[in-house]
């Protein structure tokens, strides 16, 4: 993951950690790269109810995973990952 992404991603991370109606659409964006089927998915039209600096952040994201040419999960993140999945 590119430096951009990284900061991006982890800026996520870190907002999934409150108990708001942006932190659980960042949760659910976070958590439909990790394991869409059983973990739920994300509703584009959530970007609408998230502040832009968070949508751009779910932009970079978002762009970053369109741009691998074999899929890439966020393994390094795994430990911070289940615990959005614990909350």
């Amino acid at each position: 993951m590119d430096e951009t992404t990284r900061a991006a991603f982890e800026r996520l991370l870190t907002i999934t950690r409150s108990d708001t109606g942006q932190s659980r659409r960042v949760a659910g964006f976070i958590l439909a790269w990790w394991n869409a089927i059983d973990l739920g998915s994300f509703d584009i039209a959530d970007l609408f109810a998230v502040d832009e600096a968070i949508a751009h952040d779910m932009a970079t994201v978002f762009a970053y995973v369109a741009g691998r040419p074999v899929a890439e999960y966020p393994e390094a993140y795994r430990t911070e990952i289940e615990d959005v999945i614990q909350q």
